[in-house]
């Protein structure tokens, strides 16, 4: 019973119920208009046939009266040798009459001049209807039904006698026996075709909507098989360019932005869980070995202060990961203005002289453009610089030197930081954007003043929310260059769209 109430409600069932509705009433009323044609088909040539005879009347048919008297007989002229002509003179006369106004009929070779069959249509002709028939330049048209209710047409009109003295009513007729009988047959012809029809348009209408609905199948069955562990998985394209590729495109593209949604969640939590695991461990075990063997207040107080530091570095890891993880969310919204590039970036490498001059590092600035005007937010750029010079204090020797270049081609400018420090050894290159990734030698231990390996991520997110490009060159010993191209002319991009760039980093 569930399964009849599904399939009732099913889109292809509704679909193939319209298709053979609309292909039934398709037939029925194409069916109505040749029907109608042909009715008035047969119906004009019955009109044309009867004013053919009317005209061969006129040519065969004479009215006289005998010398001396006033009584006037019909007399026809046909030649019954010949077949035609005694075709044409039974046709003619099988429907006929021939009288005078007072309706009574003139004598033909002795007999009355009318047909049985134009007898039995109904009552005789009455002297009023004969006299307006008389009198009338044009031919009267009459339906008239015989006893067995075969309808018949009836054409009217006056002869005049051969003496021009009187005119006498002449009626012919034809029967629509056989149109009406043709016009049956094509009634129940299309009647019976109904049935054929629409079982006919629903199977096809059937098969096709099948066809036309399998992408859509296909997709409800790709979204049951969907999990957090089968994000992979697509739907091929059908390659027609129709709405139903459109859909698989976009089901697609929905499946990609969650595979990256559950990548982002995935890698947050081995994020958190690497990160967090060691300074949890380290206060840990200060505070376990303070309340074991402290002796002291000084001893307390040492293993409080070690563990604020630690608690203090696990607060920077949590701000720095919630800020990270809602830039790749879309959820920071970049606030642009118009703003000088080169302005911006030479306030800021001018915030980093002391800490470089405390480091023993000659910090320049040099524009090779007077001006970059473009839209930015201010805040991320200063950020971006910042996380740039710090790096490069941080990992350049004393007596070294670090030079931050502005830049402009075209409609894009270009900022580069470069420093004469340790360098990257290039199998790191690939990886050092990535989060919570720091290079370190292969007998360095992790220490907490080389950073958290978040800064280069928040530099990639900020360059490719303002639309732009970042790439490295570093050569061990000698020092790396960080090159970061921005545009000049971009409109301000939505959260989604930020998000979506971080996908593809």
């Amino acid at each position: 019973m569930e399964r009849k109430h599904i399939f009732s409600r099913g889109l292809r069932f509704t679909l193939t119920s319209i298709y053979t509705l609309l292909f039934t009433l398709l037939l029925l009323g194409v069916s109505l208009l040749f029907r109608h044609n042909l009715e008035s088909t047969l119906n004009d040539q019955a009109y044309d046939d009867l004013n053919q005879s009317w005209a061969v009347v006129l040519a065969n048919l004479r009215i006289e009266n005998d010398p001396g008297q006033a009584n006037y007989h019909a007399k026809w002229f046909f030649d019954l040798a010949s077949p035609d002509e005694a075709g044409i003179s039974a046709r003619i006369k099988s429907i006929y009459m021939v009288a005078d106004q007072n309706g009574k009929p003139l004598l033909d070779e002795g007999a009355p001049s009318y047909s049985a069959t134009y007898h039995s249509l109904g009552p005789p002709d009455t002297p009023a209807q004969i006299a307006r028939v008389l009198a009338s330049s044009q031919p009267t048209w009459v339906n008239k039904t015989d006893p067995h209710g075969i309808p018949y047409l009836i054409r009217q009109g006056a002869v005049t006698s051969e003496d021009h003295s009187r005119k006498f009513f002449v009626s012919i007729g034809k029967s629509f026996d056989e149109s009406d009988k043709l016009i049956r047959s094509f009634t129940w012809l299309c009647l019976g075709l109904v049935p054929l029809v629409m079982l006919t348009g629903w199977v096809t209408g059937w098969i096709f909507a099948g066809r036309a609905l399998t992408p859509v199948l296909e997709i409800a069955r790709a979204a049951q098989r969907i999990s957090g562990s089968n994000l992979s998985m697509r739907i091929p394209s059908r390659k027609a360019g129709d709405e139903l590729d459109y859909l698989v495109e976009t089901f697609n593209q929905m499946i990609e932005r969650l595979e990256h949604n559950f990548n982002q969640v995935r890698q947050f939590s081995t994020d958190v869980s690497h990160e967090l695991r060691t300074p949890i461990t380290v206060v840990r075990g200060q505070l376990e070995v303070a309340l074991f063997t402290a002796q002291t207040a000084e001893q307390y107080r040492d293993a409080i202060v070690n563990s604020l530091a630690d608690i203090e570095r696990l607060s920077q890891i949590v701000r720095a990961l919630l800020l990270l993880s809602q830039a790749e969310t879309g959820q920071v919204i970049l606030q642009k203005q118009n703003l000088d590039l080169v302005e911006l970036a030479e306030a800021t490498t001018d915030q980093f002289q002391i800490p470089a001059e405390g480091a023993e590092i000659e910090l320049t600035f040099t524009a090779n453009a007077r001006h970059c005007p473009g839209e930015f937010d201010r805040i991320q750029i200063e950020r971006m610089l910042s996380n740039l010079l710090s790096n490069a204090i941080k990992f350049t020797p004393a007596g070294g030197t670090i030079r931050v270049v502005v830049d402009r081609d075209g409609d894009e400018a270009e900022i580069r930081v470069e420093d004469t420090g340790q360098g990257i050894p290039p199998e790191h290159l690939p990886l050092i954007f990535d989060r919570f990734y720091r290079v370190r030698g292969p007998n360095e231990p992790a220490s907490p003043e080389k950073g958290l390996g978040l800064g280069l991520s928040f530099v990639a997110w900020i360059v490719r929310a303002h639309g732009g490009t970042v790439d490295v060159r570093s050569e061990p010993g000698k020092g790396t260059t960080f090159r970061i191209r921005l545009p000049l002319n971009t409109p301000p991009m939505t959260p989604d769209e930020a998000a979506l760039i971080v996908t593809n980093t």
